[in-house]
């Protein structure tokens, strides 16, 4: 296993209404090394191999001098997790306050150590469920699911679920960067004037962006595949973040549809008694409607609700987009 660090996590600290800017800070990215992998909302994986024997430097320094130029052209500050591979700069890069590089140590001692003690949720990829059920038969820290027999792991949580499991709780990450450009995507983002604990008013935030982005894809003939839900919570930092994606069951652009898939995904959260800053929407798998299938339920609910959402486009279009809301934003 190669231990040197040649990955960087790159969360960019975007203020609000500030997404747009993505492709801009992926395309800085690219002046260090083509091996840039977005992730948005507001993150990238950067492989510094090749640009650490380019330009002499550690990943330490080029994440350094990535900060600087993003903070330098677009006002950005960033949180930076440097690591042998994707899995643990993500999660150096949890624990990574703005301005700062945290950096795992590199050779195998030094991986052991970074992992030993932390919990075992916070090992990427693994759920609520799985740490759950991992907890209750005492394997609480990847210390103690590194040791534990393989078998054991197997027949908890699969065959190759338990591999991968194994590997990961040991510092092996299989994963690699893989380069691609900043997703074709439409968002819009929800900020509260102050921090917000009232689940009701989480909702209605989500049916305002959701209806937004129906609005604006119908508007150019788009429909979207994928919807992204990203909640900012109110922290000593203000930039903790938790993120959901939805494959939709069709591309669409039907706000009620969009508005169902938010939902579900905020349901996912379980918050509780939590202080939410914002909720962001994001449209992603953007493509021309005219190529998208619609599949026909005969349900005339359905119809009529598409029905009445042309005639409010129209109406939007001819009196401007408060024209027609939702009643319960209205209210």
């Amino acid at each position: 296993m190669n231990n040197r660090t040649t990955t960087l996590y790159v969360r960019f600290l975007l203020p609000p209404r500030y997404e747009a800017v993505l492709p801009q800070l992926i395309a800085l990215l690219g002046e260090f090394t083509p091996q840039v992998e977005a992730l948005p909302p507001d993150a990238a994986l950067v492989d510094v191999r090749g640009a650490r024997r380019y330009f002499r430097r550690g990943a330490v320094e080029l994440a350094a001098l990535i900060r600087v130029r993003a903070l330098a052209l677009y006002g950005v500050e960033c949180a930076i997790g440097a690591g042998p591979g994707p899995m643990l700069a993500r999660m150096a890069a949890r624990g990574a306050a703005p301005g700062v590089t945290r950096a795992v140590p590199e050779g195998a001692d030094g991986v052991a150590e970074f992992l030993a003690g932390r919990p075992v949720g916070e090992l990427p990829g693994i759920g609520r469920a799985t740490a759950r059920t991992l907890c209750e038969y005492g394997l609480d820290t990847l210390e103690k699911v590194g040791a534990a027999p393989l078998s054991t792991l197997q027949r908890l949580v699969g065959a190759r679920a338990g591999r991968e499991l194994s590997e990961k709780a040991r510092g092996v990450d299989r994963t690699r960067v893989v380069p691609n450009a900043a997703a074709r995507s439409v968002a819009v983002e929800r900020p509260f004037p102050r921090d917000e604990l009232d689940p009701s008013r989480h909702r209605r935030a989500l049916l305002s962006g959701a209806e937004e982005l129906g609005v604006r894809m119908r508007g150019e003939a788009q429909v979207c595949r994928t919807l992204t839900l990203t909640v900012r919570y109110a922290d000593r930092t203000g930039y903790s973040t938790i993120t959901r994606s939805r494959t939709l069951p069709e591309p669409t652009a039907h706000s009620a549809a969009l508005t169902a898939a938010a939902y579900r995904m905020y349901e996912t959260l379980g918050l509780q008694r939590a202080r939410v800053r914002a909720v962001s929407l994001r449209a992603e798998g953007i493509g021309p409607a005219e190529r998208a299938t619609h599949q026909l339920t005969f349900d005339p609910v359905d119809e009529k609700a598409r029905r009445i959402e042309e005639v409010a486009d129209r109406a939007r279009e001819k009196f401007g987009p408060g024209a027609i809301v939702p009643g319960t934003l209205a209210a």
